[in-house]
């Protein structure tokens, strides 16, 4: 494992598929909720860490579009952890000047939860250090379907050429419009797929897997697949 280094590269988006919190409660003999629990406690020493190496942009896959069909059980404690970050983490947020935003098919969520990321991210529009971006109901075909969907509209009603659309005007209509392209996409759990996860966004992307269950995952998981990323020629398709 090359090893973490201050003065190199440090990749200014992060994204990271935050998987294994059930395998881990399994593991233990607790209930899949415990684990979920547990994640919590990963995605606050990842906000920490990121800050004090200097990242820009922090995405995490929190829950995806699919993850609706999961039980109902399950789910309404997703979303009941969603509003105690919300309630417990703002403040903090606010105080380590960290930006929060959201990318996703919000209006599926609860009303009140919709109500608690829209009070959170005015508190902390203001900030200018970290970007935390959470991926909620998100999944990028959806994501680019409805893209797709924009400019046949814009373009059935003569708002655009079709013979002008490039790279950067279709990436303009997407969720993620207003941060750039992640650097380092960091998987947790040690399964190798993408599981509907900014497709388009990762194309240039530097991937990184660790079997480590994201309850597990700590500054030094973090700072190791960092250090990796440092070690990477980054071509995007030049010699």
């Amino acid at each position: 494992m090359a090893a973490f280094d201050p003065d190199k590269e440090i990749p200014r988006h992060i994204a990271i598929i935050m998987d294994g919190n059930g395998r881990w409660a399994k593991e233990r003999d607790l209930p899949r909720r415990e684990g979920h629990h547990a994640g919590a406690e990963s995605v606050e020493i990842a906000l920490e860490t990121c800050g004090e190496i200097g990242v820009d942009y922090l995405t995490l896959y929190a829950f995806s579009s699919e993850n609706w069909k999961r039980p109902e059980a399950e789910v309404k404690a997703l979303m009941g952890l969603l509003a105690h970050f919300l309630k417990e983490k703002t403040p903090s947020l606010i105080e380590n000047n960290i930006r929060l935003q959201v990318i996703g098919q919000i209006d599926k969520l609860p009303k009140s939860n919709q109500k608690s990321l829209q009070k959170s991210i005015e508190a902390t529009d203001g900030n200018n250090g970290l970007t935390l971006v959470v991926a909620l109901s998100y999944g990028s075909r959806e994501e680019i379907l409805e893209a797709t969907r924009s400019l046949m509209e814009k373009a059935q009603s003569r708002e655009m050429d079709p013979a002008e659309l490039n790279v950067e005007s279709f990436a303009a209509h997407l969720n993620t419009a207003d941060f750039p392209d992640p650097d380092l996409l960091i998987r947790t759990s040690g399964e190798y797929r993408i599981s509907n996860f900014l497709l388009w966004q990762i194309s240039y992307a530097e991937i990184f897997i660790t079997k480590t269950f994201w309850p597990d995952f700590r500054r030094q998981n973090l700072l190791d697949a960092v250090g990796e990323y440092q070690q990477r020629q980054r071509r995007f398709g030049g010699v």
